[in-house]
């Protein structure tokens, strides 16, 4: 069995193993990580022959840091790291080199039918008649996004929205609410297998699936990172959230995990708070005291138009895992017209958590 991890903000990571009787044999770690001394790679690879194949990368990481010679120094390389590798090797997981990715970026959609087609894409993948897709949202008009266990009220100041003209959506993924406006963000989403994300902790696949964003926007000269759970932050404050949702797919199907982004490019902070219900408690994990510092416009660090860091962004992912251009389906536009109309737009969906 094979499996590889790219820690976040470190180094690949991959495990060769075989399973005998239960336990793990034959235990080749590699990589292009950094380790001191060299017999310590031993250590690592001793630790774990022998070990439960039903350990979790936790108890794995446990074995590893108790078999490490005094004074082993690890550069882009954790013990949960390898964990996690070894638990991908014995789940099988796929990497993203694995896969022909698609890319869809098309013109402004309504909120709703942003909301839809997250669904339907992602549902298509699943059922494995859709590649993992990479699509770039343009927004017809100015929303609030809901989580899915959001209390609407709570959430929004229903009077400020519709004083701002703006609609209010709620999505199928969990998180928080996102206030977005067109030009002013920048949303994607990415639909891919489960097997992807397979053998990582909910919270690791934020990271996982994060991690090729960081590395796009290090290149545009923007030092960011994961902050769990789910946002993407510097040193001058958040500039993103992310959410997700997984979908089974039929019989046969890979199934499928939704990932979907919104980045702040140029936010209105003074339009977000009246539109949003943004309370103290909320600001107090974020280590502010205005809700108009929780966001850092991308347009002041970069420096760019948002079309170029868009651009930016999609040749990142392509010189990274490949991405060929595609759209979306008349069929799959189709129905998610139809959600668009009969779930998304619908008061009850909206109002579920009132």
């Amino acid at each position: 069995m094979h499996g590889e991890y790219k820690i976040p903000g470190g180094k690949l990571v991959v495990v060769d193993a075989d399973v005998e009787d239960g336990v793990l044999r034959g235990v080749r770690v590699a990589g292009d990580f950094f380790l001191e001394p060299d017999e310590a790679l031993d250590a690592v690879n001793g630790a774990l022959e022998g070990a439960p194949a039903d350990a979790d990368a936790a108890d794995l990481a446990a074995r590893i840091d108790a078999a490490l010679p005094a004074g082993t120094v690890m550069y882009g390389l954790t013990s949960e790291g390898i964990g996690v590798a070894v638990r991908r090797a014995l789940a099988h997981a796929t990497d993203w080199t694995d896969y022909d990715w698609q890319l869809i970026h098309e013109g402004p959609q309504p909120p709703a039918l942003h909301m839809a087609l997250d669904e339907v894409l992602t549902a298509e993948v699943a059922a494995g008649r859709r590649p993992p897709t990479l699509r770039v949202w343009e927004w017809a008009a100015p929303a609030v996004i809901i989580g899915s266990f959001q209390s609407l009220r709570n959430e929004v100041d229903a009077r400020g929205a519709a004083r701002h003209g703006v609609e209010v959506v709620r999505r199928i993924s969990g998180g928080g609410a996102m206030f977005v406006e067109p030009g002013n963000t920048i949303t994607y989403s990415l639909s891919v297998p489960q097997s992807l994300v397979q053998g990582l902790s909910f919270q690791d696949s934020y990271a996982y699936l994060d991690d090729w964003v960081l590395g796009a926007l290090g290149e545009l000269g923007v030092k960011a990172w994961y902050q769990p759970l789910n946002d993407i932050a510097t040193d001058q404050g958040k500039i993103a959230g992310a959410a997700q949702k997984r979908i089974v797919g039929p019989p046969g199907g890979p199934g499928a995990l939704l990932h979907h982004v919104t980045m702040a490019y140029d936010i209105d902070a003074d339009k977000m708070v009246e539109v949003l219900r943004i309370g103290r408690e909320k600001l107090s994990d974020k280590g502010t005291k205005s809700a108009k510092k929780r966001v850092d416009p991308l347009r002041r660090q970069t420096g760019l138009p948002r079309e170029a860091v868009i651009d930016r962004m999609i040749e990142s992912f392509r010189g990274r895992y490949g991405l060929t251009i595609g759209k979306i389906t008349d069929e799959e536009l189709s129905r998610a017209r139809e959600l668009a109309e009969t779930k998304f737009s619908s008061p009850e969906w909206t109002a579920r958590v009132p």
